[in-house]
């Protein structure tokens, strides 16, 4: 009989002003699932609601928060040396999401999008090797799990404005002005 596999452990560090939650496996410290939690969502419980929905296997596992030592991988700390400006310091986490073709292509896309650059959903599609395919790039940053890290937050609209944010505009604009994209 093979064992159940660990719950996901959670880290929780503050950037932006809010506390920002990584779910993550023990076993090769890969971020599943991530986000922030607002007002509207103290304990970031849509995060796990999210999971469940996206992930439903991963997120049979649990989460447990992270005992003190437990993280080998260094999350914790290459979150909190992004909140104090090291801003390429999330570039090296590990991250794993169930994905399409497509939408696999559009999270290595939006990883490659550097801190302070902010690109268009159409600059985004021709990245991700599609550029008529507008609607599905957008369709990947909707259902990225990993918020923050695979960096949906610096894909803007056409017309110069942020667009939308499933943490929230506010939030997003504070990510921009903290990675340098907007003034």
């Amino acid at each position: 009989m093979t064992a159940a596999p660990a719950p996901l452990r959670r880290t929780v560090v503050t950037i932006a002003g809010h506390p920002f939650h990584a779910l993550w496996t023990p076993e090769d410290g890969a971020i599943r699932a991530a986000g922030f939690a607002t007002a509207d969502d103290p304990g970031a419980i849509g995060l796990e609601e999210r999971l469940a929905r996206l992930d439903p296997a991963t997120s049979a596992r649990g989460v447990a928060d992270a005992a003190p030592g437990e993280d080998r991988f260094g999350i914790a700390a290459s979150l909190e040396a992004y909140a104090a400006g090291e801003l390429d310091a999330i570039d090296r986490l590990a991250v794993a999401q169930p994905e399409t073709p497509f939408r696999g292509e559009v999270w290595r896309a939006l990883r490659g999008v550097a801190a302070g650059e902010a690109v268009t959903y159409t600059e985004l599609a021709a990245r991700a090797g599609r550029p008529s395919a507008v609607r599905a790039a957008a369709s990947g940053c909707a259902t990225n799990l990993v918020a923050l890290v695979v960096p949906c937050h610096r894909i803007v609209r056409r017309d110069g404005g942020l667009g939308g944010y499933l943490f929230g505009v506010e939030i997003k604009e504070r990510l921009l002005r903290h990675e340098g994209a907007i003034a």
